[in-house]
């Protein structure tokens, strides 16, 4: 529906998200359209949106690692801070150690971090809170 109201127009450059058109918001739809994403899987008839001057964005990046890795990675950094500054891996739940990664600074809630991988500690595959004195870890 909202590439028929974008057809009606003649001289069309730019649609803002928040531009409403019969309850359509013709900007946020022509944004997610754009995904590279939602672009890959259009259909043969809603590829006609190119003739209308809408170009697929370009791909994001991909990550090497997942999230959660990297949150863990950091995690374990933020543990080895820690100790190496304390000389102790017994860290208060509520402390938080600003870790640096690729030259931005991170806050990691060291003692949350803790407890959330003593739990889960039957999922953990690597060894590296042991090799920091945690003996649960092992």
């Amino acid at each position: 529906m909202c590439d028929a109201l974008l057809s009606e127009e003649h001289g069309l450059t730019k649609v803002l998200p928040g531009v409403v058109a019969h309850g359509c918001d013709v900007g946020a739809w022509i944004n997610r359209q754009r995904e590279h994403t939602v672009w890959e899987n259009l259909l043969p008839e809603q590829q006609r949106l190119e003739g209308l001057g809408l170009t697929p964005l370009p791909a994001a990046p991909a990550r090497n690692t997942a999230p959660a890795a990297r949150a863990f990675e950091r995690g374990v950094l933020a543990l080895e801070q820690y100790k190496n500054r304390t000389g102790s891996v017994t860290v208060p739940r509520a402390h938080i150690e600003t870790v640096v990664v690729d030259g931005e600074e991170h806050p990691v809630k060291l003692g949350v971090f803790l407890t959330n991988s003593k739990t889960r500690r039957g999922k953990l595959t690597a060894n590296k809170l042991a090799a920091l004195g945690l003996a649960w870890a092992a």
